[in-house]
């Protein structure tokens, strides 16, 4: 056969794709197909596979600068397979070719040659139950596959036309997702490598960053948890956008980020913004420079979601009693609520109540006044008027890193420990300790104390007085800290069973 016109090509593998899911249910299916394939894998090479009794294999022209790969069919050839045909196709899997070949080759004589046991090749069985749509001009197909007797996935979307085919995945909600092709799909699945997922959290004073893998019972299992204090909205309350030097420091992290979950093989990130990104009057430019430079899209939540996020997170993480629950997420720049009882949420919502904002306003970065401590805590208490009032909670659940911060300080510990962090209650002294241990030293001082992020110091008191005030305007004389965070409850929902 002659080649036929090259096409641009997108896909992944997963367990389920979310809203991509739910936006092609909107969709009316331009048909469904099913088959059962053969496809050899080498381990290198183009995608070779055996459908409806034909050799076909498609050559892998071009990979592009947004990942989008261009394949072209070369062959379609019935069997018995001449010999010139059969060193096609081991010269397409990059594997040797032997000094002599049969004139020609059934199938069950080819795969006994070379895909028998201990061969090059490895002969999976492949049954695809697909469903396509057309997003943008492009085809869209959502398959389910059982591979080897393992099920699985895969949503694709291609098309002649690069441009288009980027547009349709980013109309799907799969920007952040990572261009997989079948054969690498295939091996990764029947070799049993975990699934790993990586979400960004950039928030006004932190970037934290996750990487997730689910085994094959479906629970998660943490591969890297970390954060790094960019202070993204320094000078935001005073000038009311992001700096360009906040900017710099934020995209020099997320773009390690980036490159640190793609050495770690994720299907794909999830990169979510708050209040800093909601509140700056360049907030869309920052996102499109963050995009442009670090080469991954921010999507800027709601101060509701955020709430309902971290509500999950903390539900999944913590074995706690069937009751009245609060779960807050104080940061640089808000702090969310989320009230619920057992599994259900009833309110959630977000106040511009952050760190950043009073260390600025009142310089909580340095030795302080008692009574300069005192008229802070005032407009802090002002600001969260919006609890007052309310039944006490059966239990209370605090997050974020203000919280695991104090935590950690409380456990002197020198090098951070998430599963003592997970689950630690503090009560009102523990906290009270605290803020006259930093109100009483500098910035520089207190990077001195055991525990606590160094680049935290100059915002630790604001938290810490933040903290303080929810739990006395919520009656509680003692809260419990939650390692998990937002991150957490993206990943959760992104991407969980």
């Amino acid at each position: 056969m002659g080649e036929l016109a090259a096409r641009w090509e997108w896909r992944s593998f997963g367990t389920r794709f979310g809203e991509a899911e739910a936006r092609l249910a909107k969709r009316t299916p331009g048909g469904v197909q099913e088959s059962d394939e053969i496809y050899l894998l080498s381990g290198a090479g183009d995608n070779v596979k055996v459908r409806d009794a034909l050799m076909d294999i498609k050559v892998l022209r071009e990979v592009n600068a947004d990942g989008l790969e261009q394949w072209t069919p070369v062959m379609k050839a019935g069997f018995p397979l001449p010999s010139a045909e059969a060193k096609k196709v081991l010269e397409s899997l990059h594997l040797p070719v032997p000094p002599t070949l049969r004139a020609n080759y059934t199938l069950d004589e080819f795969l006994e040659q070379f895909a028998g046991p201990g061969g090059a090749i490895r002969a999976v069985k492949v049954h695809k139950r697909r469903v396509r749509y057309t997003v943008g001009g492009c085809m869209a197909e959502l398959s389910d596959v059982v591979a080897n007797g393992k099920p699985t996935r895969t949503i694709a979307v291609e098309s002649e036309d690069a441009g288009g085919v980027v547009r349709a995945v980013r109309e799907l909600g799969l920007g952040g997702y990572v261009n997989t092709c079948y054969t690498r799909g295939l091996a990764a699945l029947i070799d049993d490598q975990p699934e790993r997922y990586a979400v960004i959290d950039a928030g006004t004073n932190s970037i934290k960053f996750h990487i997730g893998e689910r085994d094959l019972e479906g629970r998660w299992r943490t591969v890297v948890d970390r954060a790094e204090l960019t202070r993204l909205g320094e000078g935001l309350a005073q000038q009311g956008v992001i700096i360009d030097t906040a900017l710099d420091r934020t995209v020099t992290a997320i773009a390690g980020m980036v490159d640190e979950a793609k050495r770690h093989g994720v299907r794909a990130i999830a990169a979510v913004g708050t209040a800093g990104l909601r509140i700056a009057r360049n907030g869309n430019e920052v996102v499109a420079a963050i995009q442009k430079r670090a080469g991954v899209q921010i999507e800027v939540i709601s101060g509701e979601d955020e709430g309902r996020l971290a509500y999950l997170a903390a539900k999944a993480g913590l074995a706690l009693a069937t009751g009245s629950l609060v779960v807050f997420d104080t940061g640089g720049g808000s702090s969310q609520f989320t009230f619920g009882h057992d599994a259900s949420v009833d309110e959630r919502f977000s106040v511009e109540v952050g760190a950043v904002r009073y260390t600025e306003r009142y310089k909580l970065d340095g030795v302080v006044s008692p009574g300069v401590l005192k008229e802070a805590m005032a407009v802090i208490s002002a600001d969260l008027s919006r609890i007052d009032g309310r039944p006490v909670p059966d239990a209370l659940v605090a997050m974020g890193g203000a919280v695991t911060n104090i935590t950690a300080v409380k456990h002197h510990l020198a090098s951070y420990d998430p599963a003592l962090v997970q689950g630690t209650v503090l009560d009102r002294a523990e906290i009270d300790r605290q803020i006259e241990c930093y109100r009483s030293r500098d910035a520089e001082a207190r990077r001195g104390i055991v525990g606590l992020q160094p680049k935290r110091a100059e915002v630790i008191l604001a938290g810490a007085c933040i903290i303080r005030t929810v739990m006395e305007k919520l009656g509680k004389a003692s809260l419990t800290v939650s390692d998990r965070g937002l991150r957490h409850g993206v990943l959760a929902e992104r991407f969980g069973t």
